[in-house]
């Protein structure tokens, strides 16, 4: 199901880093992301509402340039 905010991610896991692409094109790395939190939010049904209640209360991020 297409999002309204998230328009993709992406796992690094050699780094553990979660990217996130928005629909506003801002791009966050959500670090120390485990890689079982990627596979479920890519199955999610809502992956904003994933990334609000999983993602972000949990983990460091930084905005990528």
């Amino acid at each position: 199901m297409p999002s309204s905010v998230v328009a993709a991610i992406t796992y690094f896991p050699e780094t553990s880093v979660l990217r996130v692409v928005f629909v506003s094109g801002n791009v966050y790395d959500y670090k120390k992301v485990p890689e079982t939190e990627y596979l479920n939010m890519k199955s999610a049904r809502s992956k904003g509402k994933y990334l609000n209640e999983r993602i972000k209360r949990n983990y460091s991020f930084e905005q990528v340039k």
